[in-house]
């Protein structure tokens, strides 16, 4: 059996013409006002940014002399100096082992968190409130609550432990205990990336769980099926941002360890961000200080673009529906 088409007939009311939105004309005016109100922002950004940049990128080539504020070419004695200074290599190791450790460990904490906190109904803004308050605690307060609460001897830690049965180690003075002892003063400070989990979470259609649930999904099925997927976006720009942070960390180390001039745990608190920061404002080698910070800034730009390549395949975008 075939279906025809009749032919419209002439009795037949004509079809209402589809009207075009036309697109909005430029705004010269707009587009004037746009960039004024962002102008304080360029100046800044070329001033002590951008310029920051370049000039320590000329004064990479130079030995430069704070005191007279004289330079003399030095050429790639700064960045082959790089490759013989032993200390470089370390603190990059440990800084590494550190961003290998922690920024796993941050987002399975924050993820935790911000579950919890999604789940709570009545007064689920004091507990917001009350999670993100250590982020607001200034650097060297926190420092000097985890010098105490990490003391080997008489540290809270270590006493908590005793209660279990269990002989708590040297966290400040044991090589191998001084990075996982930064690590857990980093997770103190972990509500930023709490605070965008929970958005995410937020965000996620309750009616795709019910659905699942429906389905018979239990509970680690619908995460691993339903929440880690439509979080993905930001599951990705929190492993960026945190990769990039702890590869620059430089307040924990210094303020556990260096802050009374005292190695404590000798070459194994040493971080890139500290070294750099003895060779720019102790030894005043401003010429190898700006050819670390270049160093690491490469560095963190290739972790970026492989990061960025390989999450691609993997982060899911409600425009891709």
């Amino acid at each position: 059996m075939t279906a025809t088409l009749a032919a419209p007939s002439a009795t037949d009311p004509a079809p209402t013409p589809v009207k075009v939105k036309k697109p909005r004309k430029y705004n010269r005016n707009e587009a004037i006002a746009g960039y004024l109100f962002i102008t304080p922002w360029l100046i800044g950004f070329l001033i002590f940014t951008l310029g920051a940049m370049i000039y320590s990128l000329v004064i990479s080539f130079s030995h430069y002399q704070l005191a007279t504020n004289t330079s003399r070419p030095a050429g790639l004695s700064n960045y082959q100096a790089l490759l013989e200074d032993p200390k470089v290599l370390i603190s990059l190791g440990n800084t590494l082992f550190y961003a290998v450790l922690a920024v796993p460990l941050e987002i399975i904490f924050a993820l935790f968190l911000a579950s919890l906190l999604n789940r709570v109904g009545k007064g689920a803004g004091i507990f917001r409130t009350l999670y993100y308050l250590p982020k607001m605690t200034p650097a060297v307060a926190t420092a000097s609550v985890f010098f105490l609460l990490l003391n080997g001897n008489q540290g809270a830690i270590n006493k908590g432990l005793a209660v279990f049965g269990i002989q708590g180690p040297q966290w400040l003075l044991d090589p191998n205990w001084v990075k996982p002892s930064i690590v857990l003063m980093t997770l103190w400070g972990v509500s930023g990336t709490m605070v965008i989990f929970l958005a995410a979470l937020k965000n996620v259609p309750r009616d795709l769980y019910e659905v699942a649930e429906i389905d018979g999904a239990g509970p680690i099925r619908r995460f691993w099926s339903i929440t880690l997927p439509m979080i993905s976006g930001s599951l990705f720009f929190n492993v960026i941002v945190l990769t990039i942070a702890a590869l620059q960390t430089f307040d924990q180390a210094y303020l556990l360890f260096y802050r009374d001039q005292v190695q404590g745990a000798s070459d194994s608190s040493l971080f890139y961000a500290v070294y750099l920061f003895q060779q720019a404002f102790r030894q005043f080698n401003f010429g190898f200080a700006a050819a670390m910070a270049w160093l690491i800034f490469v560095i963190i730009m290739l972790i970026s673009l492989i990061q960025v390549k390989v999450g691609n395949r993997f982060v899911y975008y409600e425009s891709e529906r």
